[in-house]
């Protein structure tokens, strides 16, 4: 139950940058996280999610007596990593909240570098696939999965697909943190350089663009949210994910505390100067500071740079991670079953209770002025003007809509209303 109300919290923080972000007043909420000394908490749970999904979560899914009356609230777990990644690309474009997460900077770093991973290893057609699955399933509102219970193989299947913004979320939490290389702690910036070779595995994303793909002869990228068809006239325009990576790639190889620290060996060098490949006119004209990227590669073309200077320093590392799993290593179907019984299982009673709370976390006033697109009606998909007056939860164009879908929606209207 406490969990729950951290969730809520979290959420309503998210939805709180958000909307401030658009408004261009982010900064009481930045003062808030830093004052408080939040950031570094918000590392710790967003690492405790990510374990949780890769050692509980499993489990959970092959247990034979794992027969929830509601799978929503694990959904709402798996959610809690994406409103906490979401929460920290707002503000952490800020100097003073990346020099706030202190130590933690190390650990918040590896879980970028494992979501890149993850990136980089996506093949195009899975993309595609994944996203037309996960638009057309709907992915778990308060009301689908009361009325009807998604499996936990089809949960785990939408975790997945979710990985996939989280993993482009991460992208821009490392861009910011890239562009304060001069306030890092000592251990960063060779964490970033040297233990994760970030500037190949950048290259890897330009080469790969896991946020493009071709389908049935078109070209489609993903943007805000979802995939679209690009026009032809603007299939060389730079998306925001191409320019993380560019900016992201700036920062570390041009900075000159970065070029003293980076190792320009043999194999480096080789993945560096593919990128002069994709320097084109039309790429430099949108994004001019890329010049001096085509300056240095070409510059590193020619020269064999010095190598690293080592300095006589102890190495800082990570801790959240591996403290986790130490004090965990042995236990996680315990757990799993643990979870199952106190919170997995709610009775009717505390179901019904968590569903009004949720509906007040998720506003759904607050989440219009999130949402892009105009609300669509539930059976024909067109846009929507009408909504339940009971639970306001689900939009329909007409009566004859609300009518024909009322037998499906009633057992969640009595829920949340």
């Amino acid at each position: 139950r406490r969990w729950l109300r951290q969730h809520e919290y979290v959420e309503k923080l998210n939805m709180h940058g958000i909307l401030s972000a658009s408004a261009g007043q982010e900064q009481l909420l930045t003062e808030l996280l830093v004052t408080h000394a939040k950031i570094p908490v918000l590392i710790g749970e967003l690492i405790s999610v990510e374990i949780w999904k890769h050692k509980i979560f499993p489990v959970l899914c092959r247990l034979e007596d794992f027969k929830p009356r509601s799978t929503f609230p694990i959904y709402v777990v798996l959610h809690h990593e994406a409103s906490i990644i979401n929460l920290l690309e707002t503000v952490f474009f800020f100097k003073e909240i990346c020099e706030s997460a202190e130590d933690s900077i190390l650990d918040l770093i590896d879980y970028c570098h494992r979501k890149l991973i993850l990136l980089a290893a996506r093949s195009t057609k899975a993309q595609a696939v994944t996203s037309a699955e996960l638009r057309a399933e709907h992915l778990a509102s308060p009301s689908s999965m009361q009325a009807d219970p998604v499996p936990p193989q089809e949960l785990q299947k939408q975790a997945e697909m979710m990985e996939f913004e989280i993993s482009l979320k991460a992208l821009s939490v490392l861009r910011f943190i890239s562009d304060q290389v001069d306030s890092l702690p000592l251990g960063a910036l060779t964490r970033m350089l040297n233990t994760h070779n970030l500037p190949c595995l950048l290259v890897e994303l330009v080469e790969h663009c896991p946020w493009s793909c071709w389908e049935a002869g078109k070209l489609k990228k993903f943007e805000n949210g979802t995939w679209h068809v690009v026009p032809p006239e603007d299939q060389l325009k730079m998306t925001k994910l191409d320019g993380q990576v560019w900016l992201a790639l700036l920062n570390l190889l041009l900075s000159p505390e970065c070029q003293r620290k980076y190792c320009f060996d043999g194999f480096n060098k080789s993945q560096l100067l593919k990128l002069r490949a994709f320097l084109t006119d039309v790429l430099i004209d949108q994004l001019p500071n890329l010049v001096e990227m085509q300056r240095f590669l070409s510059y590193l073309a020619v020269t064999e740079p010095a190598p690293p200077k080592k300095d006589l320093i102890i190495e800082q590392v990570p801790v959240i991670w591996d403290h986790i799993l130490k004090k965990n290593t042995g236990k996680w179907e315990a757990i799993a079953k643990h979870q199952v019984k106190h919170a997995f299982s709610p009775t009717e009673e505390e179901l019904k209770l968590q569903a009004r709370r949720w509906a007040q976390t998720y506003s759904l006033d607050m989440m219009e002025a999130l949402a892009a697109d105009k609300p669509r009606c539930r059976v024909c998909g067109v846009e929507a003007t009408k909504r339940c007056s009971r639970c306001r939860n689900e939009w329909y164009c007409t009566r004859a809509c609300q009518v024909q879908h009322w037998q499906k929606h009633k057992p969640a209207c009595n829920l949340m209303a």
